[in-house]
């Protein structure tokens, strides 16, 4: 059986809502990601053409600082959970990926989002991760069963 960690970015609570039903229906730990300097309502504001998440998203070398660092170490298998920001994962998750040593891990993206996709974002954190093994995503909705999510889990 492998050692499973879930781990998700969530701006609204939305994705922590599925990361959680899903480490409770595989059995995994929790990792929240979250940034060191909290978003604000108006950081999160796609709208405005300055707001912080605009100007992270539009600067693909952008890290945000993490409140804390993951320790991957112990396990074979990492769901990685986070909205969709501009077809892609938030630059946030960009920091995840570099912040630990994936080596040899399984690495798999989930999203919630009303209706886009992960785009580019398996891609992406593979080459932020060459070591590990980071496979096609998928996206769920906020009502996703605890069913739903354990199978596609198990694929892994």
């Amino acid at each position: 059986m492998k050692k499973t960690l879930v781990a998700y970015f969530s701006a609204s609570g939305v994705t922590a809502k599925v990361a959680e039903r899903m480490a409770a229906a595989v059995g995994a730990d929790l990792f929240e990601i979250r940034p060191e300097k909290p978003y604000t309502a108006a950081d999160l504001d796609w709208m405005d053409k300055t707001s912080r998440s605009t100007l992270e998203m539009k600067d693909r070398s952008c890290r945000p600082p993490m409140a804390e660092k993951p320790d991957v170490a112990a396990y074979d298998l990492v769901l990685v959970g986070f909205p969709v920001w501009w077809y892609r994962e938030p630059s946030i998750i960009d920091t995840f990926m570099e912040s630990a040593d994936f080596g040899g891990k399984t690495v798999a993206p989930f999203c919630t989002s009303g209706g886009s996709g992960l785009g580019d974002s398996a891609k992406n954190m593979q080459s932020l991760a060459p070591g590990a093994s980071v496979r096609e995503g998928r996206r769920f909705s906020a009502s996703a069963s605890a069913e739903e999510l354990k199978k596609w889990a198990e694929k892994f």
